[in-house]
């Protein structure tokens, strides 16, 4: 990826006034703010009976500074597209984000202390239910990681520049995403990404590997191109000084490196172990000695009026018209790899839609994605072998409008998985592709094969799982998957290394939750269903059987999930037998996707029978690795055969 070469607008915390602060603002004593924000983040977990106010306390002058100095944010408005980004990644920590909502006038005293409860929008981890959170943090290691999407579009992309401030906590900068975070930020030189360590040496269970050693964690950093500041963080004036000097750097990001003390300013909870994750044991001498109540308000700086023309230009010479994108045409009995038709399809549809923005993870040449960065070399982000970045970066890209498409081989992509599932909590729209799917990628072996991905995507809450079986429907997918915005969540689209045969019109449709009846009659004894590589399997087995006498149906099921209950449902009353084949594990596919259909207690269950890959394959031919898997032609016949015969 080249380097951002966008010309830097005048940066928040020196436009308005020195200090950073706004120039109408009135004297804020930032020591009794950051006390407010520690007896409100004590009285919420007490009044819930849980939560993690420790946790909280020690990050009470980072956050208090932040918001009072720093931050840009119009809370009336929150998709203002100047609007900085607060991600707080140690998510646990959210009764004090919600102690600096109710600080700013967001929300009401009432409503923080409805904090953990039924139908409260204050969860335990913070969630875009709220409309000033952009995504659910908690599960640690993912703030920074989706920052670093935030702040690779604002400097490749965005047309009003804005920071991305994260708070995280010392135990999650072991986590290995957090490591491939600071490696693209720091070689992408993101400036306007601000790191805030809360360094309280204590993690869960007892200490964190390097305590208070704020040395071990500057090396680290500085390892991977960043700027370090070291500072006491309970010093408002110190954090506010760091502040400023990471407001100053331009030619890479910035970590603050706080000292902090957990459960700081109550002595019983003060640095001591085994108080995480606890309300504190006397929450009402704690606000005593924490100075008692306060009503502090605090006015945060409203980023400048959004630009005439907010949205991204095309790129090319074509001008966007509205119109749907020129997708690729084949010739109908040509042999044509899916992920092909996936490459081709995307550039007409970044072609037709400035937002769509493609990741890869170093892949580009197998997946196709080369296609799009040549054709649209700006919307194009390489995040090298680094599949956690690359799917967090994207849901950090969505935030700000953006439609991405991320792409790996499909067994790779399940290295970010748990980013996945924290989309999904996230609320997130994102776009993943996985080629080189199954046994059918041949001798690369087991090592690249995704065997199982059918099956994580599905459990995935809200996604769409798609697995096309030629270019036609390849390329229409992928523009489906661009164009719907009712489409909620996490989208998988599935594709081939090997060529199938086209065997679909260019004009044909595919709607999620649909299949395609691609042979049928009035005598069919047997439904072969079918995705992907095994649909020309199981039509060639069709062909086969009809030669012995034997009718049978093909079923095209092409969208995994919502699947299309409806025509499976005909297809059982119809045949009364239904054999389902696929490349991947037999756990968790496109079995069970149709099995699911049958389970609502109204319809009865038909005899089924599920081909899959039962076996650990090796190296071979792709046909030898079908037959080798019973996948095939002939075993599907075979199976047809012996499930006719059961009767």
């Amino acid at each position: 990826m080249t380097h951002s070469t966008r010309p830097r607008a005048a940066d928040n915390g020196t436009a308005d006034a020195p200090g950073g602060a706004p120039a109408d603002a009135p004297d804020l004593d930032l020591h009794e703010l950051a006390q407010q924000l520690r007896v409100d983040s004590v009285r919420a977990a007490a009044e819930a009976g849980s939560g993690h106010p420790t946790s909280s306390m020690s990050a009470a002058e980072l956050m208090a500074v932040l918001i009072a100095r720093q931050l840009r944010y119009d809370f009336s408005e929150p998709q203002h597209p100047g609007n900085d980004h607060l991600v707080l990644s140690k998510g646990h920590a959210s009764p004090l984000l919600y102690a600096a909502y109710k600080a700013v006038g967001a929300i009401t005293d009432e409503e923080l202390l409805t904090f953990r409860k039924r139908h409260s929008r204050l969860e335990g981890h913070p969630t875009p239910r709220l409309p000033w959170v952009d995504v659910a943090t908690g599960s640690l290691g993912q703030g920074l990681p989706i920052a670093v999407g935030m702040a690779l579009a604002e400097a490749r992309l965005a047309e009003q520049p804005y920071r991305t401030w994260v708070v995280c906590g010392d135990s999650e900068m072991a986590e290995g995403s957090v490591t491939e975070a600071l490696e693209q930020a720091g070689y992408d030189r993101l400036d306007r990404l601000t790191l805030i360590v809360d360094v309280n040496r204590l993690g869960q269970r007892g200490p964190t590997r390097y305590g208070w050693d704020l040395d071990a964690y500057a090396r680290r950093l500085e390892a991977h191109d960043w700027h370090t500041v070291q500072v006491d963080g309970h010093d408002p004036d110190a954090v506010d000084a760091a502040y400023r000097e990471a407001v100053a750097v331009t030619d890479r990001p910035t970590a603050i490196l706080a000292r902090t003390v957990k459960g700081q300013g109550v002595a019983a909870v003060a640095d001591r172990e085994g108080k995480h994750g606890k309300p504190l044991p006397d929450a009402h001498s704690a606000v005593a000695e924490l100075g008692g109540r306060r009503n502090l308000r605090v006015t945060v700086r409203t980023p400048d009026a959004p630009p005439a023309q907010a949205a991204p230009a095309a790129s090319g010479d074509a001008e966007p018209d509205g119109s749907a994108p020129r997708l690729p045409v084949y010739e109908r009995g040509a042999r044509v790899a899916t992920r092909d038709a996936f490459g081709e399809a995307l550039v007409a549809v970044g072609e037709a839609h400035p937002e769509v923005v493609v990741l890869d993870g170093e892949v580009g040449d197998s997946t196709r994605t080369r296609a799009f960065a040549e054709a649209h070399p700006e919307r194009f982000f390489e995040c090298y072998i680094a599949e956690q970045q690359l799917v967090a970066a994207a849901v950090g890209m969505q935030t700000r409008g953006w439609v991405p498409y991320a792409s790996s081989f499909g067994a790779f992509l399940e290295r970010g998985y748990e980013f996945v599932r924290m989309a999904a909590v996230s609320r997130a729209r994102i776009n993943l592709v996985g080629s080189h799917a199954g046994v059918a990628i041949g001798e690369d072996g087991p090592s690249q094969m995704a065997l199982e991905d059918l099956a994580a995507f599905r459990a995935v809450h809200g996604s769409t799982v798609l697995h096309p079986c030629d270019a036609h429907q390849t390329a229409r997918l992928v523009a489906t998957m661009a164009e719907s915005d009712w489409l909620g969540g996490v989208r998988y689209l599935r594709t081939l290394r090997g060529a199938t045969p086209v065997i679909y019109d260019p004009e044909e449709r595919f709607p999620i939750g649909g299949s395609k009846v691609l042979r049928s009659s009035d005598i069919d004894e047997v439904t072969l269903v079918a995705a992907g590589v095994t649909v020309p399997e199981a039509l060639l087995a069709a062909e086969a059987l009809a030669a012995d006498g034997i009718a049978a149906r093909v079923v095209d099921l092409y969208s995994v999930k919502p699947v299309d209950t409806a025509t499976l449902r005909e297809a059982a009353a119809r045949t009364g037998r239904l054999l389902t084949v696929e490349d991947h594990h037999p756990e968790g596919g496109l079995g069970d996707a149709v099995l699911d259909a049958f389970t609502d207690g109204r319809h009865a269950l038909p005899r089924l029978r599920r081909l899959a890959v039962r076996e650990l394959p090796g190296s071979a031919t792709p046909d030898e690795q079908l037959h080798d898997a019973g996948i095939d032609a002939e075993a599907i016949a075979g199976a047809a055969r012996e499930l006719i015969a059961s009767d």
